[in-house]
């Protein structure tokens, strides 16, 4: 037996051992968030995530163009579009209210959230301030919600910034929100539309199907839906692979047009945006408006690919941008 066979033996066996570890394990990722620099910070996570140096000098691959604006195009709107909360007032503004997900409550206090404030339709309760946390509710009466507010108090304590380094989500204000559960006729969470925009046109298009199971699937089209012949994948839930395309074609949605005039107009700010859908036999719901699709860090494969979009976007009204 090797020495790192018998290292994993001792630590998976010797409980003090295995605590221990994780405890240095912890506080090495504590000094990594809190000490580095955020150009460091993005070095590091893009060689774990990508294999290689990054270069920001001289950037080309749309990932690493991607890491370019996290560093460098901040600006009060940026911060904003990231709020969920307060997006809603801006794409009022550039859009019309009409394509916005019913708010069904909203606080800073998550002592409110009971059955008293809440309503009688499934809904969905996320923080407004990070990419993650959230809690989906079928039936108001049968949900714990003494775990669901001790839930929440801990997630309005942390800041994503720290943990990712987007600018935007650092000076956000954290709140609950609280929307209605889209489902379509079968009851189902409804697909997921990601439009990435360069240059405030529409560039490609990716569909999250099964979203948080250990079937998330990501393939990406076109504007005229013919499908790209690359990918971009996340890991799945519970390490269950990677959300692959699939590999069959997936029908046009309705409304498409529509969907790819909104997200432009939503796109017009900035260098590189992802507009969020959702559709519902047609009727359009904006999702969310993000900056750093994976945080810049996730392989697109082929790898030319990368290099390709990465050619196709240009800094433009990112040189306006004041850090």
């Amino acid at each position: 037996m090797n020495t790192e066979k018998i290292l994993k033996k001792v630590y998976h066996s010797v409980r003090p051992v295995k605590y221990i570890f994780r405890k240095i394990n912890r506080f090495k990722w504590w000094c990594f968030e809190n000490f580095l620099s955020d150009k460091a910070f993005a070095q590091k996570k893009f060689k774990t995530g990508m294999g290689y140096k990054l270069n920001l000098e001289s950037p080309t691959s749309l990932n690493e163009k991607i890491n370019w604006l996290m560093l460098h195009d901040r600006t009060p709107l940026h911060t904003i579009c990231a709020d969920k909360y307060a997006v809603r007032a801006h794409v009022t503004k550039k859009i019309g209210d009409e394509y916005l997900v019913p708010l069904l409550f909203h606080t800073d206090d998550p002592s409110r959230l009971t059955p008293e404030n809440l309503p009688e339709i499934p809904f969905i309760i996320k923080t407004n301030h990070n990419s993650a946390g959230l809690e989906i509710v079928y039936d108001k009466q049968k949900t714990n919600w003494s775990k669901v507010r001790d839930k929440f108090t801990q997630l309005l304590k942390q800041n994503y910034f720290t943990a990712s380094r987007q600018w935007q989500y650092k000076n956000i204000p954290p709140r609950i929100v609280v929307e209605k559960l889209l489902s379509d006729n079968h009851g189902n969470l409804p697909e997921d539309y990601k439009f990435h925009c360069f240059n405030g046109k529409v560039r490609m298009i990716s569909v999250d199907k099964d979203r948080n199971t250990n079937i998330h699937s990501r393939t990406w089209h076109d504007i005229n839906w013919i499908r790209q012949p690359f990918s971009w994948s996340n890991k799945r839930k519970n390490n269950a692979g990677y959300t692959d395309p699939l590999d069959h074609d997936l029908p046009k949605p309705k409304s498409l047009e529509k969907m790819i005039t909104l997200s432009e107009k939503l796109a017009e700010d900035f260098d590189y945006v992802r507009v969020d859908w959702y559709n519902i036999e047609g009727k359009i719901y904006f999702g969310e408006i993000t900056f750093h699709h994976s945080g810049g860090r996730c392989p697109i494969l082929p790898k030319e690919w990368d290099i390709n979009l990465g050619q196709e976007l240009k800094f433009i009204k990112s040189s306006q941008s004041k850090i």
